[in-house]
């Protein structure tokens, strides 16, 4: 069975995939969640993929919110990665950041809930990395979350350098790779509408989910079956 392998995107972890994992493990999946950097997308893409290259077998990628950006250019030219499963993400084409899609159709509510804080950069230059404010977090990120535990999400998040979220891929792995995207129909980090586009144009197929951006935590178990069915189909 091809490995899982799954890519949190910002202000989240590895753990926010914890529910989807408890579903798939039962039917056989390998799976592996990646810590990512959120660092630079070039950078993300380029630890991301050094981990995809020692998998032996298929593997099918699954990404979360600025998580697309990196599999998007961490996935082309593997020839081991067979389905792209977009949840609640972007998919940007070459030359498009997170920011940039972001403001293209109305809807998200993340700029007015996050702070910007100083930070030294791995080359040791100083940057900027962003934290959404933790009394919004659960309203902006996940509002079908229990309050409890979007509170602990918050506590917990991991923080994205501003030039992450302005960085775009410069390799498009959609247009070689099929792909499967999940709408959060009440997303308010990632417009619908913006899902909808992006999903359109790479071909994906598609399902509309009614969550929040925080979708693969909230409804564990429709995330895991979309995840299952582009498995299936490209693996068989």
């Amino acid at each position: 069975m091809p490995t899982i392998v799954f890519v949190h995107g910002a202000f989240a972890d590895s753990s926010s995939w914890n529910g989807v994992i408890a579903h798939l493990k039962p039917r056989g999946y390998p799976v592996m969640a990646l810590a990512n950097p959120l660092r630079g997308v070039q950078e993300d893409a380029g630890y991301v993929r050094s981990i995809v290259d020692t998998l032996d077998g298929p593997v099918v990628m699954v990404a979360h919110s600025y998580g697309g950006a990196v599999m998007t250019e961490a996935a082309d030219g593997a020839d081991n990665v067979k389905a792209l499963v977009y949840v609640a993400s972007i998919s940007p084409d070459v030359g498009e950041s997170t920011l940039d899609l972001i403001m293209k159709y109305p809807g998200s509510q993340l700029g007015t809930a996050i702070n910007m804080v100083p930070c030294r950069l791995p080359d040791g230059s100083m940057g900027m990395e962003q934290y959404i404010q933790q009394d919004k977090f659960p309203d902006v990120f996940a509002a079908d979350v229990p309050r409890d535990v979007a509170e602990l999400m918050a506590a917990t998040q991991r923080p994205a350098t501003e030039s992450a979220q302005a960085g775009s891929p410069t390799k498009v792995a959609w247009k070689s790779i099929p792909s499967w995207t999940l709408v959060s129909t009440q997303d308010l980090g990632i417009p619908p509408d913006l899902q909808r586009f992006m999903a359109q144009r790479a071909g994906s197929t598609t399902i509309e989910v009614d969550g929040s951006h925080a979708v693969a935590v909230s409804q564990p178990g429709p995330v895991a079956e979309f995840i299952d069915t582009a498995a299936r189909a490209t693996t068989n």
